[in-house]
């Protein structure tokens, strides 16, 4: 199962989101350096490694920005050990304005 897919089912399962949507941006960061290994190298863009969440659930009534972050953060700690490098999130509880 890929990362995006395992992503959208911790996601639905843990926030029985309204919306959601996983959005894989790994190659808008192609030619960005990072360190692999301990050596400079830089990404292809390739793969796996840069997401973006937008998720609406009524879970995150009541949370603050940080709260909301953190609770996301911590249902997807494992795919950070399985190659996510970076991660977007855009929470917000029902009714509330979103950009999207």
């Amino acid at each position: 199962m890929s990362i995006a897919a395992t992503m959208e089912a911790k996601l639905k399962k843990a926030f029985a989101p309204e919306r959601l949507v996983v959005i894989n941006e790994s190659h808008l960061h192609a030619g960005h350096h990072h360190v692999a290994g301990g050596e400079h190298a830089e990404f292809d863009g390739k793969g796996e490694t840069h997401f973006r969440i937008r998720i609406v659930s009524p879970a995150f009534g009541g949370m603050s920005r940080i709260e909301r972050h953190r609770a996301v953060n911590a249902v997807l700690a494992g795919e950070f050990d399985a190659g996510l490098h970076a991660l977007a999130i855009e929470p917000a509880a029902p009714g509330e304005k979103t950009r999207w």
